[in-house]
């Protein structure tokens, strides 16, 4: 009889987990809804459409050069998925694929984008869906491998400046930044074999990459995140520092993902106005994040759509010239 209340206790714990993440996830989202609300009231609207129309070209052109840096970069993931799995699609098409789901991921949320028409587009390419569930967790891999490498270090060398009417200091966030490197870290000695490096999960085989090919999945994802944070950089004009913009981008990443907000639109904002607006005109740092959203989801979202329709257009034909071969 004990043997069997043990599992049964822990079974009971597991299925109240999902409640309680909805409930801590709508937390975060109520809390980020009345930051917004807050300061939506004090923001001097005039004064950030000035700032939008202030912006030089080169600026942009920087700014707009640092956003196609990091999306060139993102798409790459899907290459190191290509040579793990040995799937024989070419560079054009992986490519094409993974900056579709990726501009309409960031767009969307990640269900319509990294992950349904990843699963769409790869299929209508030839690829079975084992093939596209490695590659598409690759790609995961690899875009939070440099995220826990690069927060962490961070967060230990750069600690936030935060308000000083909040009770935290910056400090606080180096005990996170030591266990986020941890994690990178034990990931990359996996890879190098230490540990198992091939994983079951419900009747599917999953074989980690090899020790130096994780050194490029690190290395990429690194410069990727150092891009994006590089082109709101840009577009704060120097009014903050490279290590501070970087850091709030990073925690915004986060709160992000959390709420499960598309775009997490509204949650990058609140979070760069709660930490940063002390330092910066709201004005000036609420038109620096919307040229942000203009140059790095809502342009690259337009070649996007044109982009998946050639896609779409291609496998139609193919298959009708297929068919007609039949």
């Amino acid at each position: 009889m004990r043997a069997e209340a043990r599992p049964a206790g822990r079974q009971r714990s597991w299925r109240g987990w999902p409640r309680l993440k909805r409930v801590l996830v709508g937390a975060l989202f109520l809390a980020v809804a009345g930051l917004l609300v807050r300061y939506a009231r004090e923001v001097d609207w005039p004064a950030v459409a000035a700032v939008v129309r202030g912006y030089a070209g080169h600026t942009l052109l920087l700014a707009g050069a640092l956003a196609a840096a990091s999306y060139a970069l993102y798409c790459c993931y899907d290459l190191i998925g290509r040579h793990q799995v040995g799937h024989r699609l070419g560079a054009p098409p992986v490519l094409a694929t993974a900056f579709v789901s990726y501009a309409f991921n960031l767009n969307l949320g990640a269900l319509v984008g990294g992950v349904a028409l990843r699963y769409r587009l790869y299929s209508r390419l030839g690829l079975a869906v084992q093939t596209i569930t490695q590659v598409l967790a690759l790609s995961m891999l690899t875009n939070w491998l440099g995220y826990l490498a690069l927060a962490g270090a961070t967060f230990i060398a750069f600690p936030l400046a935060l308000p000083e009417h909040w009770s935290l200091g910056g400090t606080s966030l180096r005990p996170l930044g030591l266990l986020l490197l941890a994690t990178a870290a034990a990931y990359l000695l996996v890879c190098f074999g230490v540990g198992r490096r091939v994983w079951r999960w419900r009747g599917h085989q999953f074989r980690l990459p090899s020790g130096g090919m994780a050194l490029v999945q690190l290395a990429l994802s690194v410069a990727n995140w150092m891009c994006i944070a590089g082109v709101v950089t840009v577009l704060l004009g120097g009014r903050v520092g490279y290590p501070s913009v970087l850091g709030v981008l990073l925690i915004a990443a986060v709160a992000g993902v959390l709420t499960h907000v598309p775009a997490g639109l509204g949650v990058l904002e609140a979070v760069f106005i709660a930490l940063l607006s002390h330092r910066v005109a709201q004005a000036e740092l609420l038109g620096a994040l919307l040229a942000y959203r203009a140059i790095y989801y809502l342009a690259p979202l337009a070649l996007a759509l044109g982009v998946y329709l050639s896609l779409e257009a291609r496998a139609k034909r193919a298959a009708a010239s297929w068919a007609a071969d039949g």
